[in-house]
């Protein structure tokens, strides 16, 4: 068949809620993709944020055949070895302590959400059970727990698009078909700290917030303002929930963004690169949380925490270190942002350029970027939109500066 007759069969039989580009990737090598016409393309995507270690790495294949040759799936009912290793790495790398796998980013913030709930109803009932001990020694009735937890989360902010991860999920596009959603959540603006502390009350249980936003424009947040959210959470008990479901797993140069801040969140998410093609997601607690939150029977799934899956994560930590991954990173990085700049002062319709590590955006004004991506995409280069005019660039953390050179060399062609 061609390209042209399996896109057909798709949208003849796949629910249209994604406005495809046409084409039909068959194969990769490298940071290179082929359609199924023989066209290679140069990609500055990733599979939105997602091949880390590009395409046909074999020591990443050979493992995933190896696992499959043993066994895929025995269901959380049971323990398995790829399970122990990848949470040991995962907790390692995160400097967390506990983790729990989903499928999928979205499914991790679902996770997430249920622990603060949780940790907020538990402290809830132990100081209702301490006044009550009080109050009956005093023959009154003692005050039952808060019936809700609030959550402040950020507007043009990204968590995914099931119902709680929507709910937090600061943009109106993408609610208002679905409302009623999850009560109980509170917005404020990113990067601005003083309408963070203008959402707290006593039904705050947890801040949610990406390290840097990604869907909604390539937004890093500003040490001052990530440092000011973690110390309003210490002083009113509050969770600080990271969603480095994006930025996270070296792409900014640290295993996750939040590391170069100096600042722990109380429950992170994680997926994409996390398993570098095989969907797989987790949300990572500290001990004070994983004492008091989900326990057996709140929380669960059939696939999660597989041993396919969680044998690719074990393989994507062992080859991140092998291959020096995060130094890599650390090393491109400026190059990267030079050549990205460059562009900036070149084209009065690039306004800006913002981002960490090898996940930039270039700010456009006047030209529509939807256009500017297919036509890159004509020229053989993938890239992808943000929000607010964005370009984004989020390439396998593989790529050496000639693909960097080369990536400007097609971009300019579509310019």
């Amino acid at each position: 068949m061609t390209g042209k007759e399996y896109m057909e069969l798709t949208e003849q039989n796949v629910l249209h809620t994604y406005n495809r580009f046409p084409v039909v990737f068959e194969k990769g090598e490298g940071v290179y993709l082929t359609d199924a016409d023989g066209k290679t393309y140069l990609d500055f995507g990733a599979g939105i944020a997602v091949f880390a270690l590009g395409y046909g790495n074999q020591a990443y294949n050979n493992a995933l055949k190896d696992q499959i040759d043993k066994i895929i799936h025995t269901s959380n009912l049971f323990y398995n070895e790829p399970l122990a290793e990848a949470a040991a790495k995962l907790t390692k790398a995160s400097g967390l302590d506990k983790v729990f796998f989903t499928n999928s980013g979205t499914e991790a913030v679902e996770g997430a959400l249920k622990a603060a709930r949780k940790y907020a109803y538990l402290k809830d009932m132990a100081a209702a059970e301490k006044a009550g001990a009080s109050d009956n020694e005093n023959g009154t009735d003692p005050e039952a727990p808060a019936s809700s937890y609030e959550i402040i989360a950020m507007n043009h902010s990204f968590h995914g698009r099931s119902v709680g991860a929507l709910s937090v999920t600061g943009n109106p596009h993408y609610q208002e078909a679905f409302k009623p959603l999850m009560g109980g959540v509170r917005f404020a603006d990113y990067n601005d700290l003083e309408s963070v502390k203008a959402q707290i009350n006593d039904h705050t249980c947890a801040i949610i917030m990406e390290t840097v936003q990604g869907e909604g424009g390539i937004y890093p947040a500003e040490p001052e303002f990530l440092r000011g959210v973690r110390t309003l959470c210490d002083e009113n008990d509050i969770l600080l929930i990271l969603d480095e479901i994006q930025c996270g797993m070296g792409r900014t140069g640290s295993w996750f963004a939040c590391q170069q801040y100096g600042v722990q969140p109380d429950i992170m998410t994680c997926a994409k690169a996390l398993g570098c093609g095989v969907p797989v997601g987790a949300f990572v607690v500290n001990e004070k949380v994983a004492k008091a939150s989900l326990v057996p029977g709140d929380h669960g799934t059939t696939y999660g925490g597989n041993p396919f899956a969680c044998a690719a994560v074990s393989k994507v930590f062992d080859l991140f270190e092998e291959l020096h991954i995060l130094e890599h990173v650390q090393t491109l990085t400026p190059y990267l942002e030079q050549k990205l700049d460059e562009l900036v002062e070149k084209y009065d319709f690039l306004t800006a350029r913002r981002g960490k590590g090898f996940m930039q955006g270039l700010v456009v004004e006047g030209r529509p970027v939807g256009e500017i991506v297919s036509k890159a995409l004509e020229n053989g280069l993938i890239v992808i939109s943000a929000e607010g005019g964005v370009i984004r660039f989020v390439p396998p953390l593989v790529i050496e500066k000639e693909d960097i050179d080369e990536m400007v060399r097609r971009l300019e062609q579509s310019f």
